[in-house]
Protein backbone atom coordinates (compact mmCIF):
# COMPACT_ATOMS: atom_id res chain seq x y z
CA UNK A 1 0.00 0.00 0.00
CA UNK A 2 1.32 3.22 -0.66
CA UNK A 3 0.92 6.74 1.17
CA UNK A 4 -1.47 7.85 -1.48
CA UNK A 5 -3.90 4.90 -1.06
CA UNK A 6 -3.66 4.87 2.74
CA UNK A 7 -6.78 5.92 4.22
CA UNK A 8 -6.65 5.81 8.15
CA UNK A 9 -9.65 5.21 10.37
CA UNK A 10 -10.77 7.42 12.76
CA UNK A 11 -8.70 5.71 15.49
CA UNK A 12 -5.48 5.63 13.27
CA UNK A 13 -5.74 9.37 12.77
CA UNK A 14 -5.78 10.39 16.19
CA UNK A 15 -2.82 8.62 16.95
CA UNK A 16 -1.17 9.90 13.85
CA UNK A 17 -2.38 13.66 14.72
CA UNK A 18 -1.39 13.56 18.39
CA UNK A 19 1.44 16.06 19.58
CA UNK A 20 2.41 14.99 23.18
CA UNK A 21 2.96 11.60 24.95
CA UNK A 22 0.24 9.11 24.71
CA UNK A 23 0.16 5.51 25.43
CA UNK A 24 -1.78 3.32 22.88
CA UNK A 25 -3.53 -0.70 23.55
CA UNK A 26 -3.98 -2.27 20.46
CA UNK A 27 -5.22 -5.81 19.46
CA UNK A 28 -3.72 -7.89 17.01
CA UNK A 29 -3.23 -6.86 13.51
CA UNK A 30 -5.23 -2.96 14.77
CA UNK A 31 -2.76 -1.08 12.01
CA UNK A 32 -0.20 -0.02 14.49
CA UNK A 33 2.63 -0.49 12.94
CA UNK A 34 1.69 1.19 10.02
CA UNK A 35 0.04 4.03 12.33
CA UNK A 36 3.39 4.80 13.53
CA UNK A 37 5.16 5.25 9.96
CA UNK A 38 2.64 8.10 9.02
CA UNK A 39 3.16 9.64 12.35
CA UNK A 40 6.61 9.64 11.40
CA UNK A 41 5.90 10.55 8.06
CA UNK A 42 3.95 13.58 9.58
CA UNK A 43 6.69 15.09 11.82
CA UNK A 44 9.53 14.28 9.49
CA UNK A 45 7.93 16.39 6.75
CA UNK A 46 8.13 19.67 8.97
CA UNK A 47 11.24 21.05 8.29
CA UNK A 48 11.26 23.58 11.32
CA UNK A 49 12.14 20.79 13.38
CA UNK A 50 15.05 18.82 12.12
CA UNK A 51 15.38 16.57 15.22
CA UNK A 52 14.92 13.04 14.52
CA UNK A 53 12.94 10.26 15.42
CA UNK A 54 13.86 7.15 17.55
CA UNK A 55 11.82 3.87 16.77
CA UNK A 56 12.62 0.96 19.53
CA UNK A 57 11.07 -2.48 19.94
CA UNK A 58 13.00 -5.60 22.29
CA UNK A 59 13.74 -8.08 19.08
CA UNK A 60 15.92 -8.06 15.81
CA UNK A 61 12.93 -9.92 14.12
CA UNK A 62 10.54 -6.80 15.31
CA UNK A 63 13.38 -4.31 14.59
CA UNK A 64 13.94 -5.93 10.87
CA UNK A 65 10.29 -6.02 10.14
CA UNK A 66 9.66 -2.32 11.33
CA UNK A 67 13.08 -1.18 9.24
CA UNK A 68 11.55 -3.17 6.14
CA UNK A 69 7.84 -1.00 6.41
CA UNK A 70 9.61 2.20 6.89
CA UNK A 71 11.91 2.10 3.76
CA UNK A 72 9.01 0.27 2.07
CA UNK A 73 6.27 3.43 2.32
CA UNK A 74 9.30 5.82 1.87
CA UNK A 75 9.60 7.46 5.24
CA UNK A 76 13.56 7.05 6.83
CA UNK A 77 15.64 9.83 5.65
CA UNK A 78 19.53 9.44 4.12
CA UNK A 79 20.96 9.42 6.35
CA UNK A 80 19.40 8.13 9.10
CA UNK A 81 21.10 10.49 11.66
CA UNK A 82 19.76 11.87 13.50
CA UNK A 83 17.09 9.22 13.50
CA UNK A 84 17.40 5.99 15.28
CA UNK A 85 16.29 2.04 14.81
CA UNK A 86 16.83 -0.76 16.89
CA UNK A 87 15.89 -2.73 19.82
CA UNK A 88 15.68 -1.19 23.40
CA UNK A 89 18.82 -2.68 24.35
CA UNK A 90 21.22 -1.41 21.84
CA UNK A 91 19.81 2.20 22.31
CA UNK A 92 20.59 1.63 26.11
CA UNK A 93 24.30 0.35 24.86
CA UNK A 94 24.45 3.32 22.28
CA UNK A 95 23.55 6.38 24.22
CA UNK A 96 23.82 5.24 27.54
CA UNK A 97 27.20 3.25 27.61
CA UNK A 98 29.29 3.07 25.17
CA UNK A 99 30.14 6.61 25.77
CA UNK A 100 30.21 7.07 29.05
CA UNK A 101 31.76 3.52 30.20
CA UNK A 102 30.70 1.45 33.26
CA UNK A 103 30.78 3.36 36.35
CA UNK A 104 33.62 2.85 38.83
CA UNK A 105 35.66 1.08 35.93
CA UNK A 106 38.00 2.34 33.62
CA UNK A 107 38.20 -0.94 31.45
CA UNK A 108 36.28 -0.08 27.95
CA UNK A 109 33.10 -1.67 27.78
CA UNK A 110 32.89 -4.56 25.90
CA UNK A 111 29.54 -5.98 24.82
CA UNK A 112 28.84 -9.63 25.53
CA UNK A 113 25.54 -10.96 24.80
CA UNK A 114 26.27 -14.51 25.92
CA UNK A 115 27.49 -13.77 29.17
CA UNK A 116 24.30 -15.52 30.50
CA UNK A 117 25.76 -18.61 28.89
CA UNK A 118 29.15 -18.57 31.18
CA UNK A 119 29.56 -21.98 32.88
CA UNK A 120 30.11 -21.89 36.95
CA UNK A 121 32.51 -24.41 37.85
CA UNK A 122 33.89 -23.65 41.53
CA UNK A 123 36.33 -26.58 41.06
CA UNK A 124 37.20 -29.53 38.86
CA UNK A 125 34.25 -31.86 38.19
CA UNK A 126 32.29 -29.93 39.94
CA UNK A 127 28.34 -29.58 38.54
CA UNK A 128 28.31 -26.89 35.87
CA UNK A 129 25.72 -24.28 35.97
CA UNK A 130 25.03 -21.20 33.67
CA UNK A 131 25.55 -17.70 34.90
CA UNK A 132 22.08 -17.11 34.27
CA UNK A 133 21.11 -19.16 37.64
CA UNK A 134 22.14 -16.55 39.84
CA UNK A 135 21.75 -12.75 40.98
CA UNK A 136 23.98 -10.47 39.31
CA UNK A 137 23.70 -7.92 42.32
CA UNK A 138 24.33 -10.49 45.07
CA UNK A 139 25.30 -13.89 43.43
CA UNK A 140 22.87 -15.63 45.16
CA UNK A 141 21.78 -18.75 43.02
CA UNK A 142 17.92 -18.95 42.04
CA UNK A 143 16.80 -22.12 43.09
CA UNK A 144 14.29 -23.00 40.36
CA UNK A 145 16.54 -21.77 37.58
CA UNK A 146 19.50 -24.32 39.14
CA UNK A 147 17.09 -27.46 39.58
CA UNK A 148 16.12 -27.08 35.66
CA UNK A 149 20.10 -27.47 35.15
CA UNK A 150 19.66 -30.17 36.90
CA UNK A 151 21.20 -29.18 40.95
CA UNK A 152 18.85 -29.28 43.68
CA UNK A 153 20.36 -26.94 46.27
CA UNK A 154 18.49 -28.27 49.29
CA UNK A 155 20.32 -31.49 48.41
CA UNK A 156 23.85 -30.26 47.52
CA UNK A 157 25.69 -27.43 48.75
CA UNK A 158 25.73 -24.21 46.62
CA UNK A 159 28.60 -21.79 48.53
CA UNK A 160 31.33 -23.00 46.22
CA UNK A 161 29.20 -21.68 42.90
CA UNK A 162 28.01 -18.60 44.88
CA UNK A 163 31.60 -17.77 45.89
CA UNK A 164 32.36 -18.32 42.19
CA UNK A 165 30.49 -16.31 40.53
CA UNK A 166 30.97 -12.91 42.76
CA UNK A 167 34.47 -13.76 41.77
CA UNK A 168 33.77 -14.44 37.78
CA UNK A 169 31.51 -11.09 37.75
CA UNK A 170 34.34 -8.83 39.64
CA UNK A 171 36.98 -10.06 37.08
CA UNK A 172 34.57 -9.60 33.92
CA UNK A 173 33.60 -6.14 35.18
CA UNK A 174 37.12 -5.01 35.49
CA UNK A 175 37.57 -6.38 32.01
CA UNK A 176 34.44 -4.11 30.76
CA UNK A 177 32.51 -7.69 29.74
CA UNK A 178 29.30 -6.65 29.61
CA UNK A 179 25.75 -8.06 28.55
CA UNK A 180 22.41 -6.28 28.32
CA UNK A 181 21.60 -7.60 31.95
CA UNK A 182 24.24 -5.48 32.86
CA UNK A 183 23.79 -2.50 30.88
CA UNK A 184 20.17 -2.20 33.01
CA UNK A 185 22.24 -2.45 36.26
CA UNK A 186 24.68 0.29 35.12
CA UNK A 187 22.04 2.44 33.46
CA UNK A 188 19.98 2.39 36.37
CA UNK A 189 23.16 3.16 38.33
CA UNK A 190 23.69 6.51 36.11
CA UNK A 191 20.33 7.65 35.92
CA UNK A 192 20.52 7.82 39.88
CA UNK A 193 23.37 10.67 39.55
CA UNK A 194 20.45 13.42 38.93
CA UNK A 195 23.15 15.72 37.44
CA UNK A 196 24.41 13.08 34.63
CA UNK A 197 20.45 12.25 33.89
CA UNK A 198 19.39 15.42 33.05
CA UNK A 199 22.89 16.12 31.20
CA UNK A 200 22.46 12.71 29.15
CA UNK A 201 18.78 13.57 29.12
CA UNK A 202 19.01 17.55 27.62
CA UNK A 203 21.33 16.14 25.27
CA UNK A 204 19.17 13.30 23.90
CA UNK A 205 15.92 16.03 23.91
CA UNK A 206 18.05 18.16 21.05
CA UNK A 207 18.53 14.97 19.21
CA UNK A 208 15.24 13.39 19.17
CA UNK A 209 11.77 14.69 18.90
CA UNK A 210 9.93 11.70 19.65
CA UNK A 211 10.95 8.53 20.62
CA UNK A 212 8.49 5.40 19.68
CA UNK A 213 8.43 2.32 21.94
CA UNK A 214 7.07 -0.47 19.89
CA UNK A 215 5.79 -3.70 21.19
CA UNK A 216 5.68 -2.29 24.81
CA UNK A 217 4.53 -5.01 26.86
CA UNK A 218 8.12 -7.33 26.33
CA UNK A 219 9.57 -4.02 28.87
CA UNK A 220 10.53 -4.90 32.28
CA UNK A 221 10.11 -2.51 34.85
CA UNK A 222 13.69 -1.21 34.58
CA UNK A 223 12.87 -0.52 30.69
CA UNK A 224 9.70 1.43 32.26
CA UNK A 225 11.62 3.26 34.56
CA UNK A 226 13.92 4.48 31.41
CA UNK A 227 10.82 5.47 29.47
CA UNK A 228 9.49 7.35 31.89
CA UNK A 229 12.98 8.99 32.53
CA UNK A 230 12.67 10.12 28.47
CA UNK A 231 9.90 11.85 28.75
CA UNK A 232 10.47 13.87 32.06
CA UNK A 233 13.64 14.82 30.26
CA UNK A 234 11.15 16.54 28.15
CA UNK A 235 11.12 14.03 24.54
CA UNK A 236 7.95 13.69 23.46
CA UNK A 237 7.20 9.47 24.22
CA UNK A 238 4.58 7.21 22.10
CA UNK A 239 3.89 3.84 23.61
CA UNK A 240 2.65 1.37 22.07
CA UNK A 241 1.40 -2.54 23.33
CA UNK A 242 -0.76 -5.36 23.72
CA UNK A 243 -0.53 -6.18 27.42
CA UNK A 244 -1.92 -9.53 26.30
CA UNK A 245 1.07 -10.24 24.26
CA UNK A 246 3.47 -10.20 27.56
CA UNK A 247 5.30 -13.71 26.80
CA UNK A 248 9.23 -12.32 28.09
CA UNK A 249 8.50 -13.32 31.82
CA UNK A 250 11.76 -14.95 31.83
CA UNK A 251 13.49 -11.64 31.64
CA UNK A 252 10.85 -9.83 33.54
CA UNK A 253 8.17 -8.44 31.49
CA UNK A 254 5.81 -6.47 32.78
CA UNK A 255 2.13 -7.20 33.06
CA UNK A 256 0.62 -5.06 35.84
CA UNK A 257 2.94 -2.70 36.04
CA UNK A 258 2.22 -1.67 32.19
CA UNK A 259 -1.01 -0.62 33.11
CA UNK A 260 0.19 1.57 36.52
CA UNK A 261 2.51 3.16 33.83
CA UNK A 262 -0.12 3.93 31.42
CA UNK A 263 -1.98 5.85 34.14
CA UNK A 264 0.80 8.25 34.68
CA UNK A 265 0.02 8.76 31.10
CA UNK A 266 -3.62 10.30 32.09
CA UNK A 267 -6.96 9.21 30.55
CA UNK A 268 -7.40 11.56 27.44
CA UNK A 269 -3.37 10.30 26.11
CA UNK A 270 -4.42 6.71 26.47
CA UNK A 271 -6.00 4.92 23.19
CA UNK A 272 -6.85 1.91 22.03
CA UNK A 273 -7.06 0.51 18.55
CA UNK A 274 -10.01 -2.35 18.54
CA UNK A 275 -10.06 -2.72 14.33
CA UNK A 276 -8.70 -5.69 13.66
CA UNK A 277 -7.37 -5.48 9.64
CA UNK A 278 -5.68 -9.24 9.95
CA UNK A 279 -8.23 -11.63 10.71
CA UNK A 280 -11.84 -12.78 9.76
CA UNK A 281 -14.88 -12.60 12.00
CA UNK A 282 -13.99 -16.12 13.53
CA UNK A 283 -10.07 -15.53 14.75
CA UNK A 284 -11.32 -12.37 16.26
CA UNK A 285 -13.18 -13.75 18.72
CA UNK A 286 -11.41 -16.28 18.79
CA UNK A 287 -8.88 -13.63 20.03
CA UNK A 288 -10.94 -12.72 22.90
CA UNK A 289 -12.06 -15.73 24.23
CA UNK A 290 -8.29 -16.33 25.22
CA UNK A 291 -7.94 -13.90 26.89
CA UNK A 292 -8.61 -13.92 30.52
CA UNK A 293 -12.08 -13.24 31.42
CA UNK A 294 -11.33 -9.82 33.06
CA UNK A 295 -9.70 -8.79 29.81
CA UNK A 296 -12.22 -9.23 27.21
CA UNK A 297 -13.40 -5.83 27.30
CA UNK A 298 -12.80 -3.83 23.77
CA UNK A 299 -13.31 -6.45 21.50
CA UNK A 300 -11.59 -7.24 18.37
CA UNK A 301 -13.09 -6.20 15.23
CA UNK A 302 -12.88 -7.35 11.91
CA UNK A 303 -12.36 -4.40 9.60
CA UNK A 304 -9.74 -6.31 7.13
CA UNK A 305 -10.09 -7.36 3.75
CA UNK A 306 -11.07 -10.88 5.72
CA UNK A 307 -14.15 -9.28 7.72
CA UNK A 308 -16.79 -10.70 5.38
CA UNK A 309 -15.13 -14.69 5.94
CA UNK A 310 -17.02 -16.85 7.59
CA UNK A 311 -14.51 -19.66 8.27
CA UNK A 312 -14.71 -21.07 11.47
CA UNK A 313 -12.08 -21.58 13.94
CA UNK A 314 -10.96 -25.27 14.14
CA UNK A 315 -10.35 -27.57 16.80
CA UNK A 316 -8.18 -30.60 15.83
CA UNK A 317 -8.84 -33.01 19.41
CA UNK A 318 -5.99 -35.46 19.30
CA UNK A 319 -5.43 -38.72 21.71
CA UNK A 320 -2.87 -40.35 23.37
CA UNK A 321 -0.16 -39.40 26.35
CA UNK A 322 2.09 -36.75 24.16
CA UNK A 323 1.76 -34.24 20.97
CA UNK A 324 0.25 -36.61 18.35
CA UNK A 325 1.90 -36.03 14.88
CA UNK A 326 -1.25 -36.74 13.82
CA UNK A 327 -1.94 -33.14 14.36
CA UNK A 328 -0.31 -32.10 10.99
CA UNK A 329 -2.01 -34.00 8.98
CA UNK A 330 -5.60 -33.19 9.81
CA UNK A 331 -3.94 -29.16 9.72
CA UNK A 332 -3.06 -30.02 5.99
CA UNK A 333 -6.33 -30.81 4.80
CA UNK A 334 -7.52 -27.74 6.37
CA UNK A 335 -4.79 -25.97 4.39
CA UNK A 336 -5.48 -27.35 1.51
CA UNK A 337 -9.19 -26.38 1.21
CA UNK A 338 -8.08 -23.11 0.95
CA UNK A 339 -5.35 -23.51 -1.51
CA UNK A 340 -2.41 -21.58 0.75
CA UNK A 341 1.09 -22.79 0.46
CA UNK A 342 2.52 -24.49 3.05
CA UNK A 343 5.04 -22.50 3.98
CA UNK A 344 2.53 -20.23 4.90
CA UNK A 345 0.86 -22.33 7.07
CA UNK A 346 3.02 -22.80 10.30
CA UNK A 347 2.54 -25.44 13.26
CA UNK A 348 2.97 -23.35 16.62
CA UNK A 349 3.79 -24.96 19.85
CA UNK A 350 5.62 -23.18 23.17
CA UNK A 351 8.55 -25.27 22.39
CA UNK A 352 10.07 -26.58 19.21
CA UNK A 353 9.65 -29.95 20.28
CA UNK A 354 5.99 -30.22 20.79
CA UNK A 355 5.40 -28.77 17.55
CA UNK A 356 7.86 -31.34 15.43
CA UNK A 357 6.12 -33.74 17.00
CA UNK A 358 2.99 -32.28 15.48
CA UNK A 359 4.20 -32.42 12.11
CA UNK A 360 6.02 -36.45 12.76
CA UNK A 361 9.37 -34.37 12.38
CA UNK A 362 11.86 -36.67 14.88
CA UNK A 363 13.44 -34.45 17.51
CA UNK A 364 17.00 -34.74 19.57
CA UNK A 365 16.43 -34.24 23.38
CA UNK A 366 18.93 -31.29 24.81
CA UNK A 367 22.91 -32.93 24.44
CA UNK A 368 26.30 -32.07 24.84
CA UNK A 369 27.35 -34.45 22.13
CA UNK A 370 28.94 -32.31 19.76
CA UNK A 371 27.93 -34.20 16.48
CA UNK A 372 24.89 -33.88 17.52
CA UNK A 373 25.11 -29.56 18.33
CA UNK A 374 26.98 -29.91 14.88
CA UNK A 375 24.36 -31.35 13.01
CA UNK A 376 21.22 -30.02 14.88
CA UNK A 377 22.92 -26.47 14.23
CA UNK A 378 23.45 -27.23 10.26
CA UNK A 379 19.83 -28.31 9.81
CA UNK A 380 18.52 -25.66 11.77
CA UNK A 381 20.29 -23.06 9.19
CA UNK A 382 19.13 -25.09 6.15
CA UNK A 383 15.79 -25.02 7.87
CA UNK A 384 16.21 -20.75 7.67
CA UNK A 385 15.79 -20.64 4.33
CA UNK A 386 12.05 -21.42 4.45
CA UNK A 387 11.05 -19.94 7.79
CA UNK A 388 13.24 -17.13 8.86
CA UNK A 389 16.05 -16.40 11.12
CA UNK A 390 18.95 -17.01 8.81
CA UNK A 391 21.16 -14.45 11.02
CA UNK A 392 20.64 -16.24 14.30
CA UNK A 393 20.82 -19.42 13.08
CA UNK A 394 24.00 -18.73 11.17
CA UNK A 395 25.55 -17.53 14.42
CA UNK A 396 24.36 -20.52 16.30
CA UNK A 397 26.02 -22.64 13.27
CA UNK A 398 29.26 -20.47 13.88
CA UNK A 399 29.47 -21.37 17.53
CA UNK A 400 29.12 -24.34 17.18
CA UNK A 401 32.24 -25.20 14.88
CA UNK A 402 34.56 -22.99 17.02
CA UNK A 403 33.43 -25.79 20.33
CA UNK A 404 33.84 -28.54 17.48
CA UNK A 405 37.02 -27.15 16.72
CA UNK A 406 38.15 -26.21 20.10
CA UNK A 407 38.21 -22.58 20.16
CA UNK A 408 35.91 -22.22 22.16
CA UNK A 409 34.91 -24.13 26.16
CA UNK A 410 31.45 -23.70 25.89
CA UNK A 411 28.99 -21.91 23.93
CA UNK A 412 29.38 -18.99 26.62
CA UNK A 413 32.51 -18.23 25.41
CA UNK A 414 31.56 -16.95 21.78
CA UNK A 415 31.37 -13.66 21.75
CA UNK A 416 34.12 -13.43 24.28
CA UNK A 417 36.37 -15.09 21.80
CA UNK A 418 34.99 -12.74 18.87
CA UNK A 419 36.11 -9.88 20.20
CA UNK A 420 39.79 -10.89 21.48
CA UNK A 421 40.37 -12.32 17.94
CA UNK A 422 38.43 -8.67 16.27
CA UNK A 423 36.50 -10.60 14.27
CA UNK A 424 33.40 -8.84 13.12
CA UNK A 425 30.79 -10.25 10.79
CA UNK A 426 32.19 -9.94 7.70
CA UNK A 427 35.35 -11.40 8.19
CA UNK A 428 33.96 -14.91 9.31
CA UNK A 429 30.49 -15.18 7.74
CA UNK A 430 31.68 -16.21 4.50
CA UNK A 431 33.95 -18.65 5.60
CA UNK A 432 31.08 -20.43 7.88
CA UNK A 433 28.45 -20.07 4.84
CA UNK A 434 30.74 -22.28 2.62
CA UNK A 435 31.44 -24.57 5.76
CA UNK A 436 27.44 -24.95 5.70
CA UNK A 437 26.68 -25.75 2.56
CA UNK A 438 29.13 -28.39 3.13
CA UNK A 439 27.50 -30.07 5.59
CA UNK A 440 23.76 -29.89 3.85
CA UNK A 441 22.80 -33.19 4.41
CA UNK A 442 20.26 -34.64 1.75
CA UNK A 443 19.96 -38.33 0.57
CA UNK A 444 20.73 -40.57 -0.95
CA UNK A 445 23.53 -39.17 1.35
CA UNK A 446 23.58 -41.75 4.33
CA UNK A 447 24.24 -40.56 8.13
CA UNK A 448 28.34 -41.67 8.39
CA UNK A 449 28.57 -39.99 4.75
CA UNK A 450 27.73 -36.59 6.11
CA UNK A 451 29.43 -37.64 9.37
CA UNK A 452 32.62 -37.79 7.28
CA UNK A 453 31.94 -34.81 5.53
CA UNK A 454 31.76 -33.07 8.54
CA UNK A 455 34.87 -34.26 9.82
CA UNK A 456 36.84 -33.37 6.80
CA UNK A 457 35.44 -29.96 6.32
CA UNK A 458 36.17 -28.94 10.78
CA UNK A 459 39.58 -30.55 10.86
CA UNK A 460 41.55 -28.16 9.22
CA UNK A 461 40.56 -25.59 11.46
CA UNK A 462 41.01 -27.61 14.86
CA UNK A 463 43.54 -26.80 18.37
CA UNK A 464 44.60 -28.61 20.93
CA UNK A 465 45.56 -32.70 20.63
CA UNK A 466 42.16 -34.36 20.32
CA UNK A 467 41.61 -35.49 16.59
CA UNK A 468 38.48 -34.63 14.59
CA UNK A 469 36.99 -38.40 15.03
CA UNK A 470 37.60 -37.81 18.90
CA UNK A 471 35.79 -34.83 18.75
CA UNK A 472 32.83 -35.90 16.72
CA UNK A 473 32.34 -38.90 17.04
CA UNK A 474 28.90 -41.44 15.65
CA UNK A 475 25.75 -41.68 17.52
CA UNK A 476 22.78 -43.46 17.01
CA UNK A 477 20.60 -40.24 17.62
CA UNK A 478 22.38 -38.49 14.45
CA UNK A 479 20.18 -40.01 11.98
CA UNK A 480 17.09 -37.94 13.88
CA UNK A 481 19.09 -34.69 14.49
CA UNK A 482 19.81 -34.77 10.71
CA UNK A 483 16.26 -35.22 9.65
CA UNK A 484 14.47 -32.51 7.66
CA UNK A 485 10.62 -31.39 7.99
CA UNK A 486 8.52 -33.47 6.22
CA UNK A 487 8.49 -31.86 2.94
CA UNK A 488 4.54 -32.58 2.30
CA UNK A 489 3.72 -31.33 5.48
CA UNK A 490 3.25 -27.37 7.28
CA UNK A 491 6.84 -26.49 8.79
CA UNK A 492 6.95 -26.29 13.02
CA UNK A 493 8.00 -23.39 14.62
CA UNK A 494 8.11 -22.17 18.02
CA UNK A 495 5.78 -19.50 19.48
CA UNK A 496 8.31 -16.90 20.02
CA UNK A 497 9.96 -16.95 17.04
CA UNK A 498 6.99 -15.66 14.92
CA UNK A 499 6.22 -12.99 17.03
CA UNK A 500 5.35 -9.62 14.86
CA UNK A 501 4.40 -11.93 12.00
CA UNK A 502 1.42 -12.73 10.13
CA UNK A 503 0.25 -15.88 8.17
CA UNK A 504 -2.93 -16.84 6.05
CA UNK A 505 -3.10 -20.09 8.26
CA UNK A 506 -1.88 -20.91 11.94
CA UNK A 507 -2.61 -23.63 13.54
CA UNK A 508 -1.58 -23.81 17.51
CA UNK A 509 -1.04 -26.76 19.76
CA UNK A 510 -1.56 -27.03 23.01
CA UNK A 511 0.06 -29.96 24.85
CA UNK A 512 -0.83 -32.14 27.51
CA UNK A 513 1.18 -31.06 30.61
CA UNK A 514 -0.18 -27.04 29.50
CA UNK A 515 -3.54 -27.57 28.30
CA UNK A 516 -5.55 -28.02 31.75
CA UNK A 517 -3.77 -24.80 33.28
CA UNK A 518 -4.40 -22.75 30.04
CA UNK A 519 -8.00 -23.65 30.04
CA UNK A 520 -8.74 -23.57 34.05
CA UNK A 521 -7.45 -19.36 33.74
CA UNK A 522 -9.46 -19.10 30.30
CA UNK A 523 -12.52 -20.33 32.40
CA UNK A 524 -12.02 -17.98 35.08
CA UNK A 525 -9.91 -19.56 37.89
CA UNK A 526 -6.83 -18.38 39.13
CA UNK A 527 -4.16 -20.13 37.91
CA UNK A 528 -0.85 -17.85 38.20
CA UNK A 529 1.85 -20.85 36.64
CA UNK A 530 -0.52 -20.88 33.82
CA UNK A 531 -0.64 -17.21 32.93
CA UNK A 532 2.49 -16.73 30.77
CA UNK A 533 1.18 -20.33 28.48
CA UNK A 534 -1.91 -18.34 28.21
CA UNK A 535 -0.92 -15.29 26.76
CA UNK A 536 1.80 -17.71 24.59
CA UNK A 537 -1.55 -19.59 22.76
CA UNK A 538 -3.22 -15.72 22.34
CA UNK A 539 0.02 -14.42 20.10
CA UNK A 540 0.61 -17.48 18.02
CA UNK A 541 -3.66 -17.52 17.74
CA UNK A 542 -3.34 -13.96 16.73
CA UNK A 543 -0.96 -14.73 13.84
CA UNK A 544 -3.60 -16.05 12.24
CA UNK A 545 -5.66 -14.19 9.01
CA UNK A 546 -7.60 -16.21 7.66
CA UNK A 547 -7.51 -19.99 9.00
CA UNK A 548 -6.75 -21.14 12.52
CA UNK A 549 -7.09 -24.28 14.02
CA UNK A 550 -6.10 -24.97 17.93
CA UNK A 551 -4.98 -28.91 18.58
CA UNK A 552 -5.72 -29.75 21.95
CA UNK A 553 -5.64 -33.39 24.09
CA UNK A 554 -8.95 -34.95 23.60
CA UNK A 555 -9.93 -34.53 27.21
CA UNK A 556 -9.45 -30.51 27.21
CA UNK A 557 -11.76 -30.24 23.63
CA UNK A 558 -15.19 -29.50 24.97
CA UNK A 559 -13.64 -27.10 27.69
CA UNK A 560 -11.58 -25.52 24.88
CA UNK A 561 -15.26 -25.63 22.77
CA UNK A 562 -17.77 -24.25 25.28
CA UNK A 563 -15.03 -21.04 26.34
CA UNK A 564 -14.59 -20.45 22.00
CA UNK A 565 -19.06 -20.41 21.72
CA UNK A 566 -19.09 -18.18 24.96
CA UNK A 567 -18.10 -15.46 23.06
CA UNK A 568 -20.20 -16.55 19.92
CA UNK A 569 -17.18 -18.23 18.13
CA UNK A 570 -17.79 -20.60 15.43
CA UNK A 571 -16.21 -24.05 15.76
CA UNK A 572 -15.48 -27.08 14.18
CA UNK A 573 -14.47 -29.97 15.76
CA UNK A 574 -12.45 -33.07 14.14
CA UNK A 575 -11.12 -35.75 16.09
CA UNK A 576 -8.03 -37.55 15.15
Amino acid sequence: MSASTYSPTELQQAIIDHEGAIFVTACPGAGKTRTMVERARKILSQESDRRGVAFLSFTNAAVDELQIRLNAFGVLPSPLFPGFIGTFDRFLWQFLISPFGIPDCDAVPKLVPDKNEWEVVPFPKAHALRLRCFDRATGKVDPASARKEGFDVQARSIDAHETRVLSILKTARSHGQIDFDDVRVYVRERLDDKKFADRVGRALAARFREIVVDEAQDCNPADLDVVDWLRRSGIIVKVICDPNQSIYKFRGGVTNELEKFSNSFGAHNCLHMSGNFRSTPAICLANVALRAPNLRANPDRPVGRYRDDSTPVHIISYSGTAVSQKIGRAFLGLVNGIGVPLQSAPVLASTRASACKAIGQPVVDPTTHMTLLLAEAAMKYHFAFAVGGRRDALIGLHRVILLVQGHISSSGDYHVYLTDKGLDDGSWRPDVIALANGLRFEPPQTVDQWLETARELLAPGCTGQSTIKMRLKAHQGLGDALAGAPFDLPPARTIHSVKGLEFPAVCVVMTIKTAGGILDLLEGRASLESDEEARKIYVAASRAERLLAIAVPKSRASRLQAILTGVECPTQLHQV
